[in-house]
């Protein structure tokens, strides 16, 4: 079931939420949203729900307008707020009964069961939810989500708060469910999002500043500039460095081993060739590959200034 925002704008007073704001989220497809707080990942979240209506553009799931088809579409559509709100003075199992009556569900015993043993809360059904862990209270949260087998799952931070074995449990508990489902979550865990996400859209100021797999994304930092780190057995000046071909930047590092910096092409032959011809001796040489958080931060940096 697909998803489609188009020319999306939010406004809080004078603030804009969300700026014109496009996306396309295809059947199937885990897409995760990326940005500082107050980007605005939550706003959209809230649109795509039909928890709040936009100011201007149009907001579709599966080729129905949400301020249309709000109802229908909410049937369709499992969501897991930030804060995770949960009647906590309720028992696990009899919390689930209740929200499985909401919607009006067939056969409640045995769907609650279903979504006990699938998000891992067998041995906590019988406790108060007051008395759980955060993590229990994050898989109760996903269970409630999706109670209804929903076609769209919506996780707003669902990994928030929690250590890193927890992280870890809910991480392998989303992969499972996201068969057969389209899921959008946002997170500020890179690894979370190189685990789990087909594609990422990173969203800076009310504006979506970058779309495309993790992969792309990572290539595209390593496509405009290269970093290398060498290490000579002799000492040697780093401004003779920059007679390499290619080379832009020469640094210190310690010692004998410098960084250097390049462009698009792979300096690494150039460099060896470099030290045949001054006689030098290299003892490590590698490419230093960007990664998706640093991809993040140029990303969402250059976009403030």
């Amino acid at each position: 079931m697909s998803v489609k925002l188009e020319s999306v704008t939010k406004l809080y007073g004078n603030q804009k939420a969300l700026d014109h704001v496009s996306v396309n989220v295809k059947s199937g497809e885990i897409v995760g949203l990326l940005g500082p707080n107050g980007a605005g990942k939550s706003t959209i979240m809230k649109i795509i729900t039909g928890y709040m209506q936009p100011d201007d553009g149009f907001v579709e799931v599966n080729g129905l307008s949400v301020k249309d088809h709000s109802l229908a579409i909410r049937k369709q559509i499992g969501y897991l707020p930030e804060n995770n709100p949960l009647y906590t003075d309720l028992y696990v199992a009899e919390y689930l009964e209740y929200v499985a009556g909401l919607y009006h569900l067939k056969g409640i015993k045995a769907k609650v069961n279903e979504m006990i043993h699938l998000t891992g809360l067998e041995r906590e059904q019988h406790k108060k939810i007051n008395a759980l862990s955060k993590g229990y209270r994050q898989r109760i949260g996903i269970a409630q989500a999706l109670i209804h087998d929903p076609a769209v799952l919506i996780l707003d931070e669902p990994t928030s708060g929690l250590d890193p074995t927890q992280i870890v449990e809910i991480r392998q508990l989303i992969r499972t469910i996201s068969v057969n489902k389209t899921v959008i979550l946002s997170t500020h865990i890179m690894q979370e999002v190189e685990a789990l996400c087909d594609r990422i859209i990173i969203i800076n100021q009310g504006q979506i500043v970058a779309a495309d797999s993790p992969a792309n994304i990572k290539a595209f930092g390593n496509g405009e500039t290269q970093l290398y780190v060498v290490e000579f057995l002799e000492p040697i000046k780093e401004k003779i460095l920059l007679k390499i071909p290619g080379v832009l930047e020469s640094h210190l590092a310690s010692g004998n081993t410098f960084i250097l910096k390049g462009g698009k092409d792979d300096l690494r032959p150039l460099i060896f060739k470099f030290a045949v011809v001054q006689k030098l001796t290299i003892l490590t040489l590698s490419k230093q590959e960007s990664s998706l958080e640093k991809e993040f931060m140029r990303i969402t940096n250059s976009t403030n200034n």
